[in-house]
């Protein structure tokens, strides 16, 4: 049987990665597991606490935020499973969760990554991922399949190839890790595991999702659902993402597109809602991909061998 390391990342939400814990706990049946805990470099340092309290666990403290790529590279530093579970933190397992995403990867050695559906927790019976439509690089946009429909069974039993894995929930083998490298860390926040799954694409592997297996999730606990730090983010990431990833055509439409389209109409919505500083921030965000390179800081910690 496969060994599994479960990855999740807390930044100042200990309640809700206690919750976590305590969901995998009670529901997972999966033998093979391993937890890691990677606190990014919280106000408060409970890694001690938790040692104590939560035995059997390997909990790691960055004294700084490292962003969603760079606390779970860490924990990728850590890991020793055959495959490697990322999960956010504010998500909550249900039973069978692991068993049959493993599974999965056991049956299809061509799988490199593989997400379960996702269900919003506080509205019960939504769906939030059903898997992902493929990216149209000139617009760098693509669409979340299922999101906010009601759970009525039409997405039941769907294991296949996706567009892209979910960021709150994918399950990594490690093989591919080591051919397509780790999450790049100049992303920060958003689109790093869409990135991540291009390159693990190009790596020879394919992405799949498969509904039978169930994940919660607390959308936006950390960032809240609307916040200057997500918008400055998601536009940013968003611009370097097809600077990384898109054929030169499509880039050149792309940025055509951003500054014509995209960008007036920003610029109106952050008028019409009141969005006092967000001018600035998408401002901030083009100039940052007009001065910064492409690389990441960081695209290869060395991961243990299994």
């Amino acid at each position: 049987m496969k060994s599994v390391s479960i990855i999740t990342v807390n930044f100042n939400q200990s309640l809700v990665t206690e919750q976590l814990l305590q969901s995998i706990d009670t529901t997972n049946t999966y033998p093979n597991i391993n937890i890691i805990v990677v606190d990014n470099g919280s106000k408060e340092n409970d890694t001690e606490t938790w040692k104590v309290k939560y035995p059997g666990i390997n909990f790691i403290r960055s004294d700084i935020n490292l962003g969603f790529a760079g606390g779970n590279n860490l924990g990728i530093r850590a890991a020793t499973g055959d495959y490697l579970f990322f999960v956010n933190n504010d998500t909550e397992f249900t039973p069978g969760l692991v068993q049959t995403l493993a599974e999965d990867l056991d049956s299809h050695p061509e799988v490199g990554m593989i997400s379960p559906k996702i269900m919003y927790f506080d509205e019960p019976g939504m769906i939030q991922y059903a898997g992902y439509t493929p990216m149209n690089y000139y617009t760098a946009r693509n669409y979340t399949i299922g999101q906010f429909e009601m759970d009525k069974g039409q997405f039941d039993n769907i294991t296949g190839p996706t567009g892209y894995g979910h960021g709150a929930a994918m399950m990594v083998r490690r093989g591919a890790i080591e051919k397509a490298g780790t999450m790049a860390e100049n992303f920060f926040l958003y689109f790093e595991e869409m990135d991540w799954c291009d390159r693990i694409r190009k790596a020879g592997y394919q992405i799949w999702v498969d509904t039978r297996a169930v994940i919660l999730h607390k959308e936006s606990v950390s960032v809240g659902k609307i916040s200057g730090l997500k918008e400055y983010f998601m536009n940013r990431n968003r611009i370097l993402f097809i600077r990384r990833n898109a054929p030169g055509l499509a880039k050149f439409v792309f940025y055509i597109y951003f500054v014509s389209v995209v960008t007036p109409r920003n610029l109106l919505n952050y008028i019409k809602n009141g969005h006092k500083g967000f001018t600035s921030l998408l401002l901030k965000a083009i100039w940052w991909n007009i001065t910064e390179s492409t690389d990441s800081t960081n695209l290869g910690y060395p991961i243990k061998k299994a």
